[in-house]
């Protein structure tokens, strides 16, 4: 299994929160390595997070939640 974590936007306090705006996939859902998963949010900052792996994913989170930023936000495997 691999990880999928927010990523650290903001390097002056990583400890902020953001927010997980969009998924672009479905739990469960097959991925390819480097897919477009979503889009994270910190302080009106946007970032797409891609995919490390191919496989499975499981996310761990939901659309609008927030998140500290370096934390695990889904799982491939």
């Amino acid at each position: 299994m691999t990880d999928v974590v927010f990523p650290v936007l903001d390097r002056t306090t990583p400890e902020t929160e953001g927010v997980l705006a969009t998924w672009f996939v479905a739990d469960g859902e097959t991925v390819a390595a480097d897919q477009l998963l979503g889009e994270v949010q910190v302080d009106k900052v946007d970032a797409e997070v891609t995919a490390p792996v191919a496989g499975t994913v499981h996310l761990l989170v939901s659309e609008d939640d927030a998140v500290v930023q370096g934390a695990p936000i889904a799982r491939i495997e």
